[in-house]
């Protein structure tokens, strides 16, 4: 094949793998407002300019959308925190922006959240994206032992609890806070910005 037509083919994936990103932004708001179960490809091409038939032809199915928006969501989610860990200053900057980052994503991206509970769920039962679910989960207990260990090294101080038990302690307050405000508790945000710093603290014994 010749360097033109390596480039050329080259091109063509780029291009679909990039609108396969792109509808599947459009598919995650859909799912997110009528919960996976509840959400057909139908109800996810009505959310993009794609008929039901040209969404198959990005997609396998529904579970093939779901991986790519799911995935897509919470990785730029993690990242939002490297910024955070690599440039704090001090143990107390550290806590004052994470517990912030930690309460904006409550307030302003519920629906998402929820979204991401209900599949965690559902892939106990799915087999269809749970790798995809196992992987993210990884991801986001490698983000919450990044700010655990700065703020460990900032304090002087060494964890005591591992990377699992961090992201257990963290996915359980998030979780617990994430419920009470659907639930129309707006203290919620408040319970989410003291118990952070709290959780830290907790995690190097402190």
């Amino acid at each position: 094949m010749s360097g033109a037509a390596t480039r050329a083919k080259r091109g063509s994936v780029d291009k679909f793998a990039a609108r396969r990103r792109e509808l599947a932004d459009s598919a995650l708001a859909a799912i997110a407002e009528q919960g996976y179960a509840r959400t057909g490809m139908r109800d996810i091409a009505a959310h993009s300019a794609l008929s039901h038939g040209a969404l198959h032809y990005y997609f396998e199915d529904k579970d093939d959308i779901v991986r790519q928006a799911i995935w897509q969501y919470k990785s730029e989610c993690a990242r939002r925190y490297d910024p955070i860990v690599e440039t704090a200053q001090s143990a107390t900057e550290l806590v004052e922006r994470f517990a912030a980052e930690m309460t904006a994503t409550l307030r302003d991206e519920s629906d998402m959240h929820r979204l991401w509970y209900d599949l965690r769920n559902q892939a106990l039962f799915d087999e269809g994206f749970r790798e995809t679910i196992i992987a993210i989960d990884d991801l986001l207990c490698d983000m919450v032992w990044a700010v655990v260990t700065r703020y460990s090294e900032l304090r002087g101080a060494s964890p005591v609890v591992d990377r699992v038990e961090a992201y257990a302690l963290f996915d359980g307050l998030f979780l617990n806070c994430l419920i009470a405000y659907l639930r129309g508790d707006l203290s919620a945000l408040d319970r989410i910005r003291e118990s952070s710093g709290r959780l830290l603290a907790s995690a190097i014994g402190s």
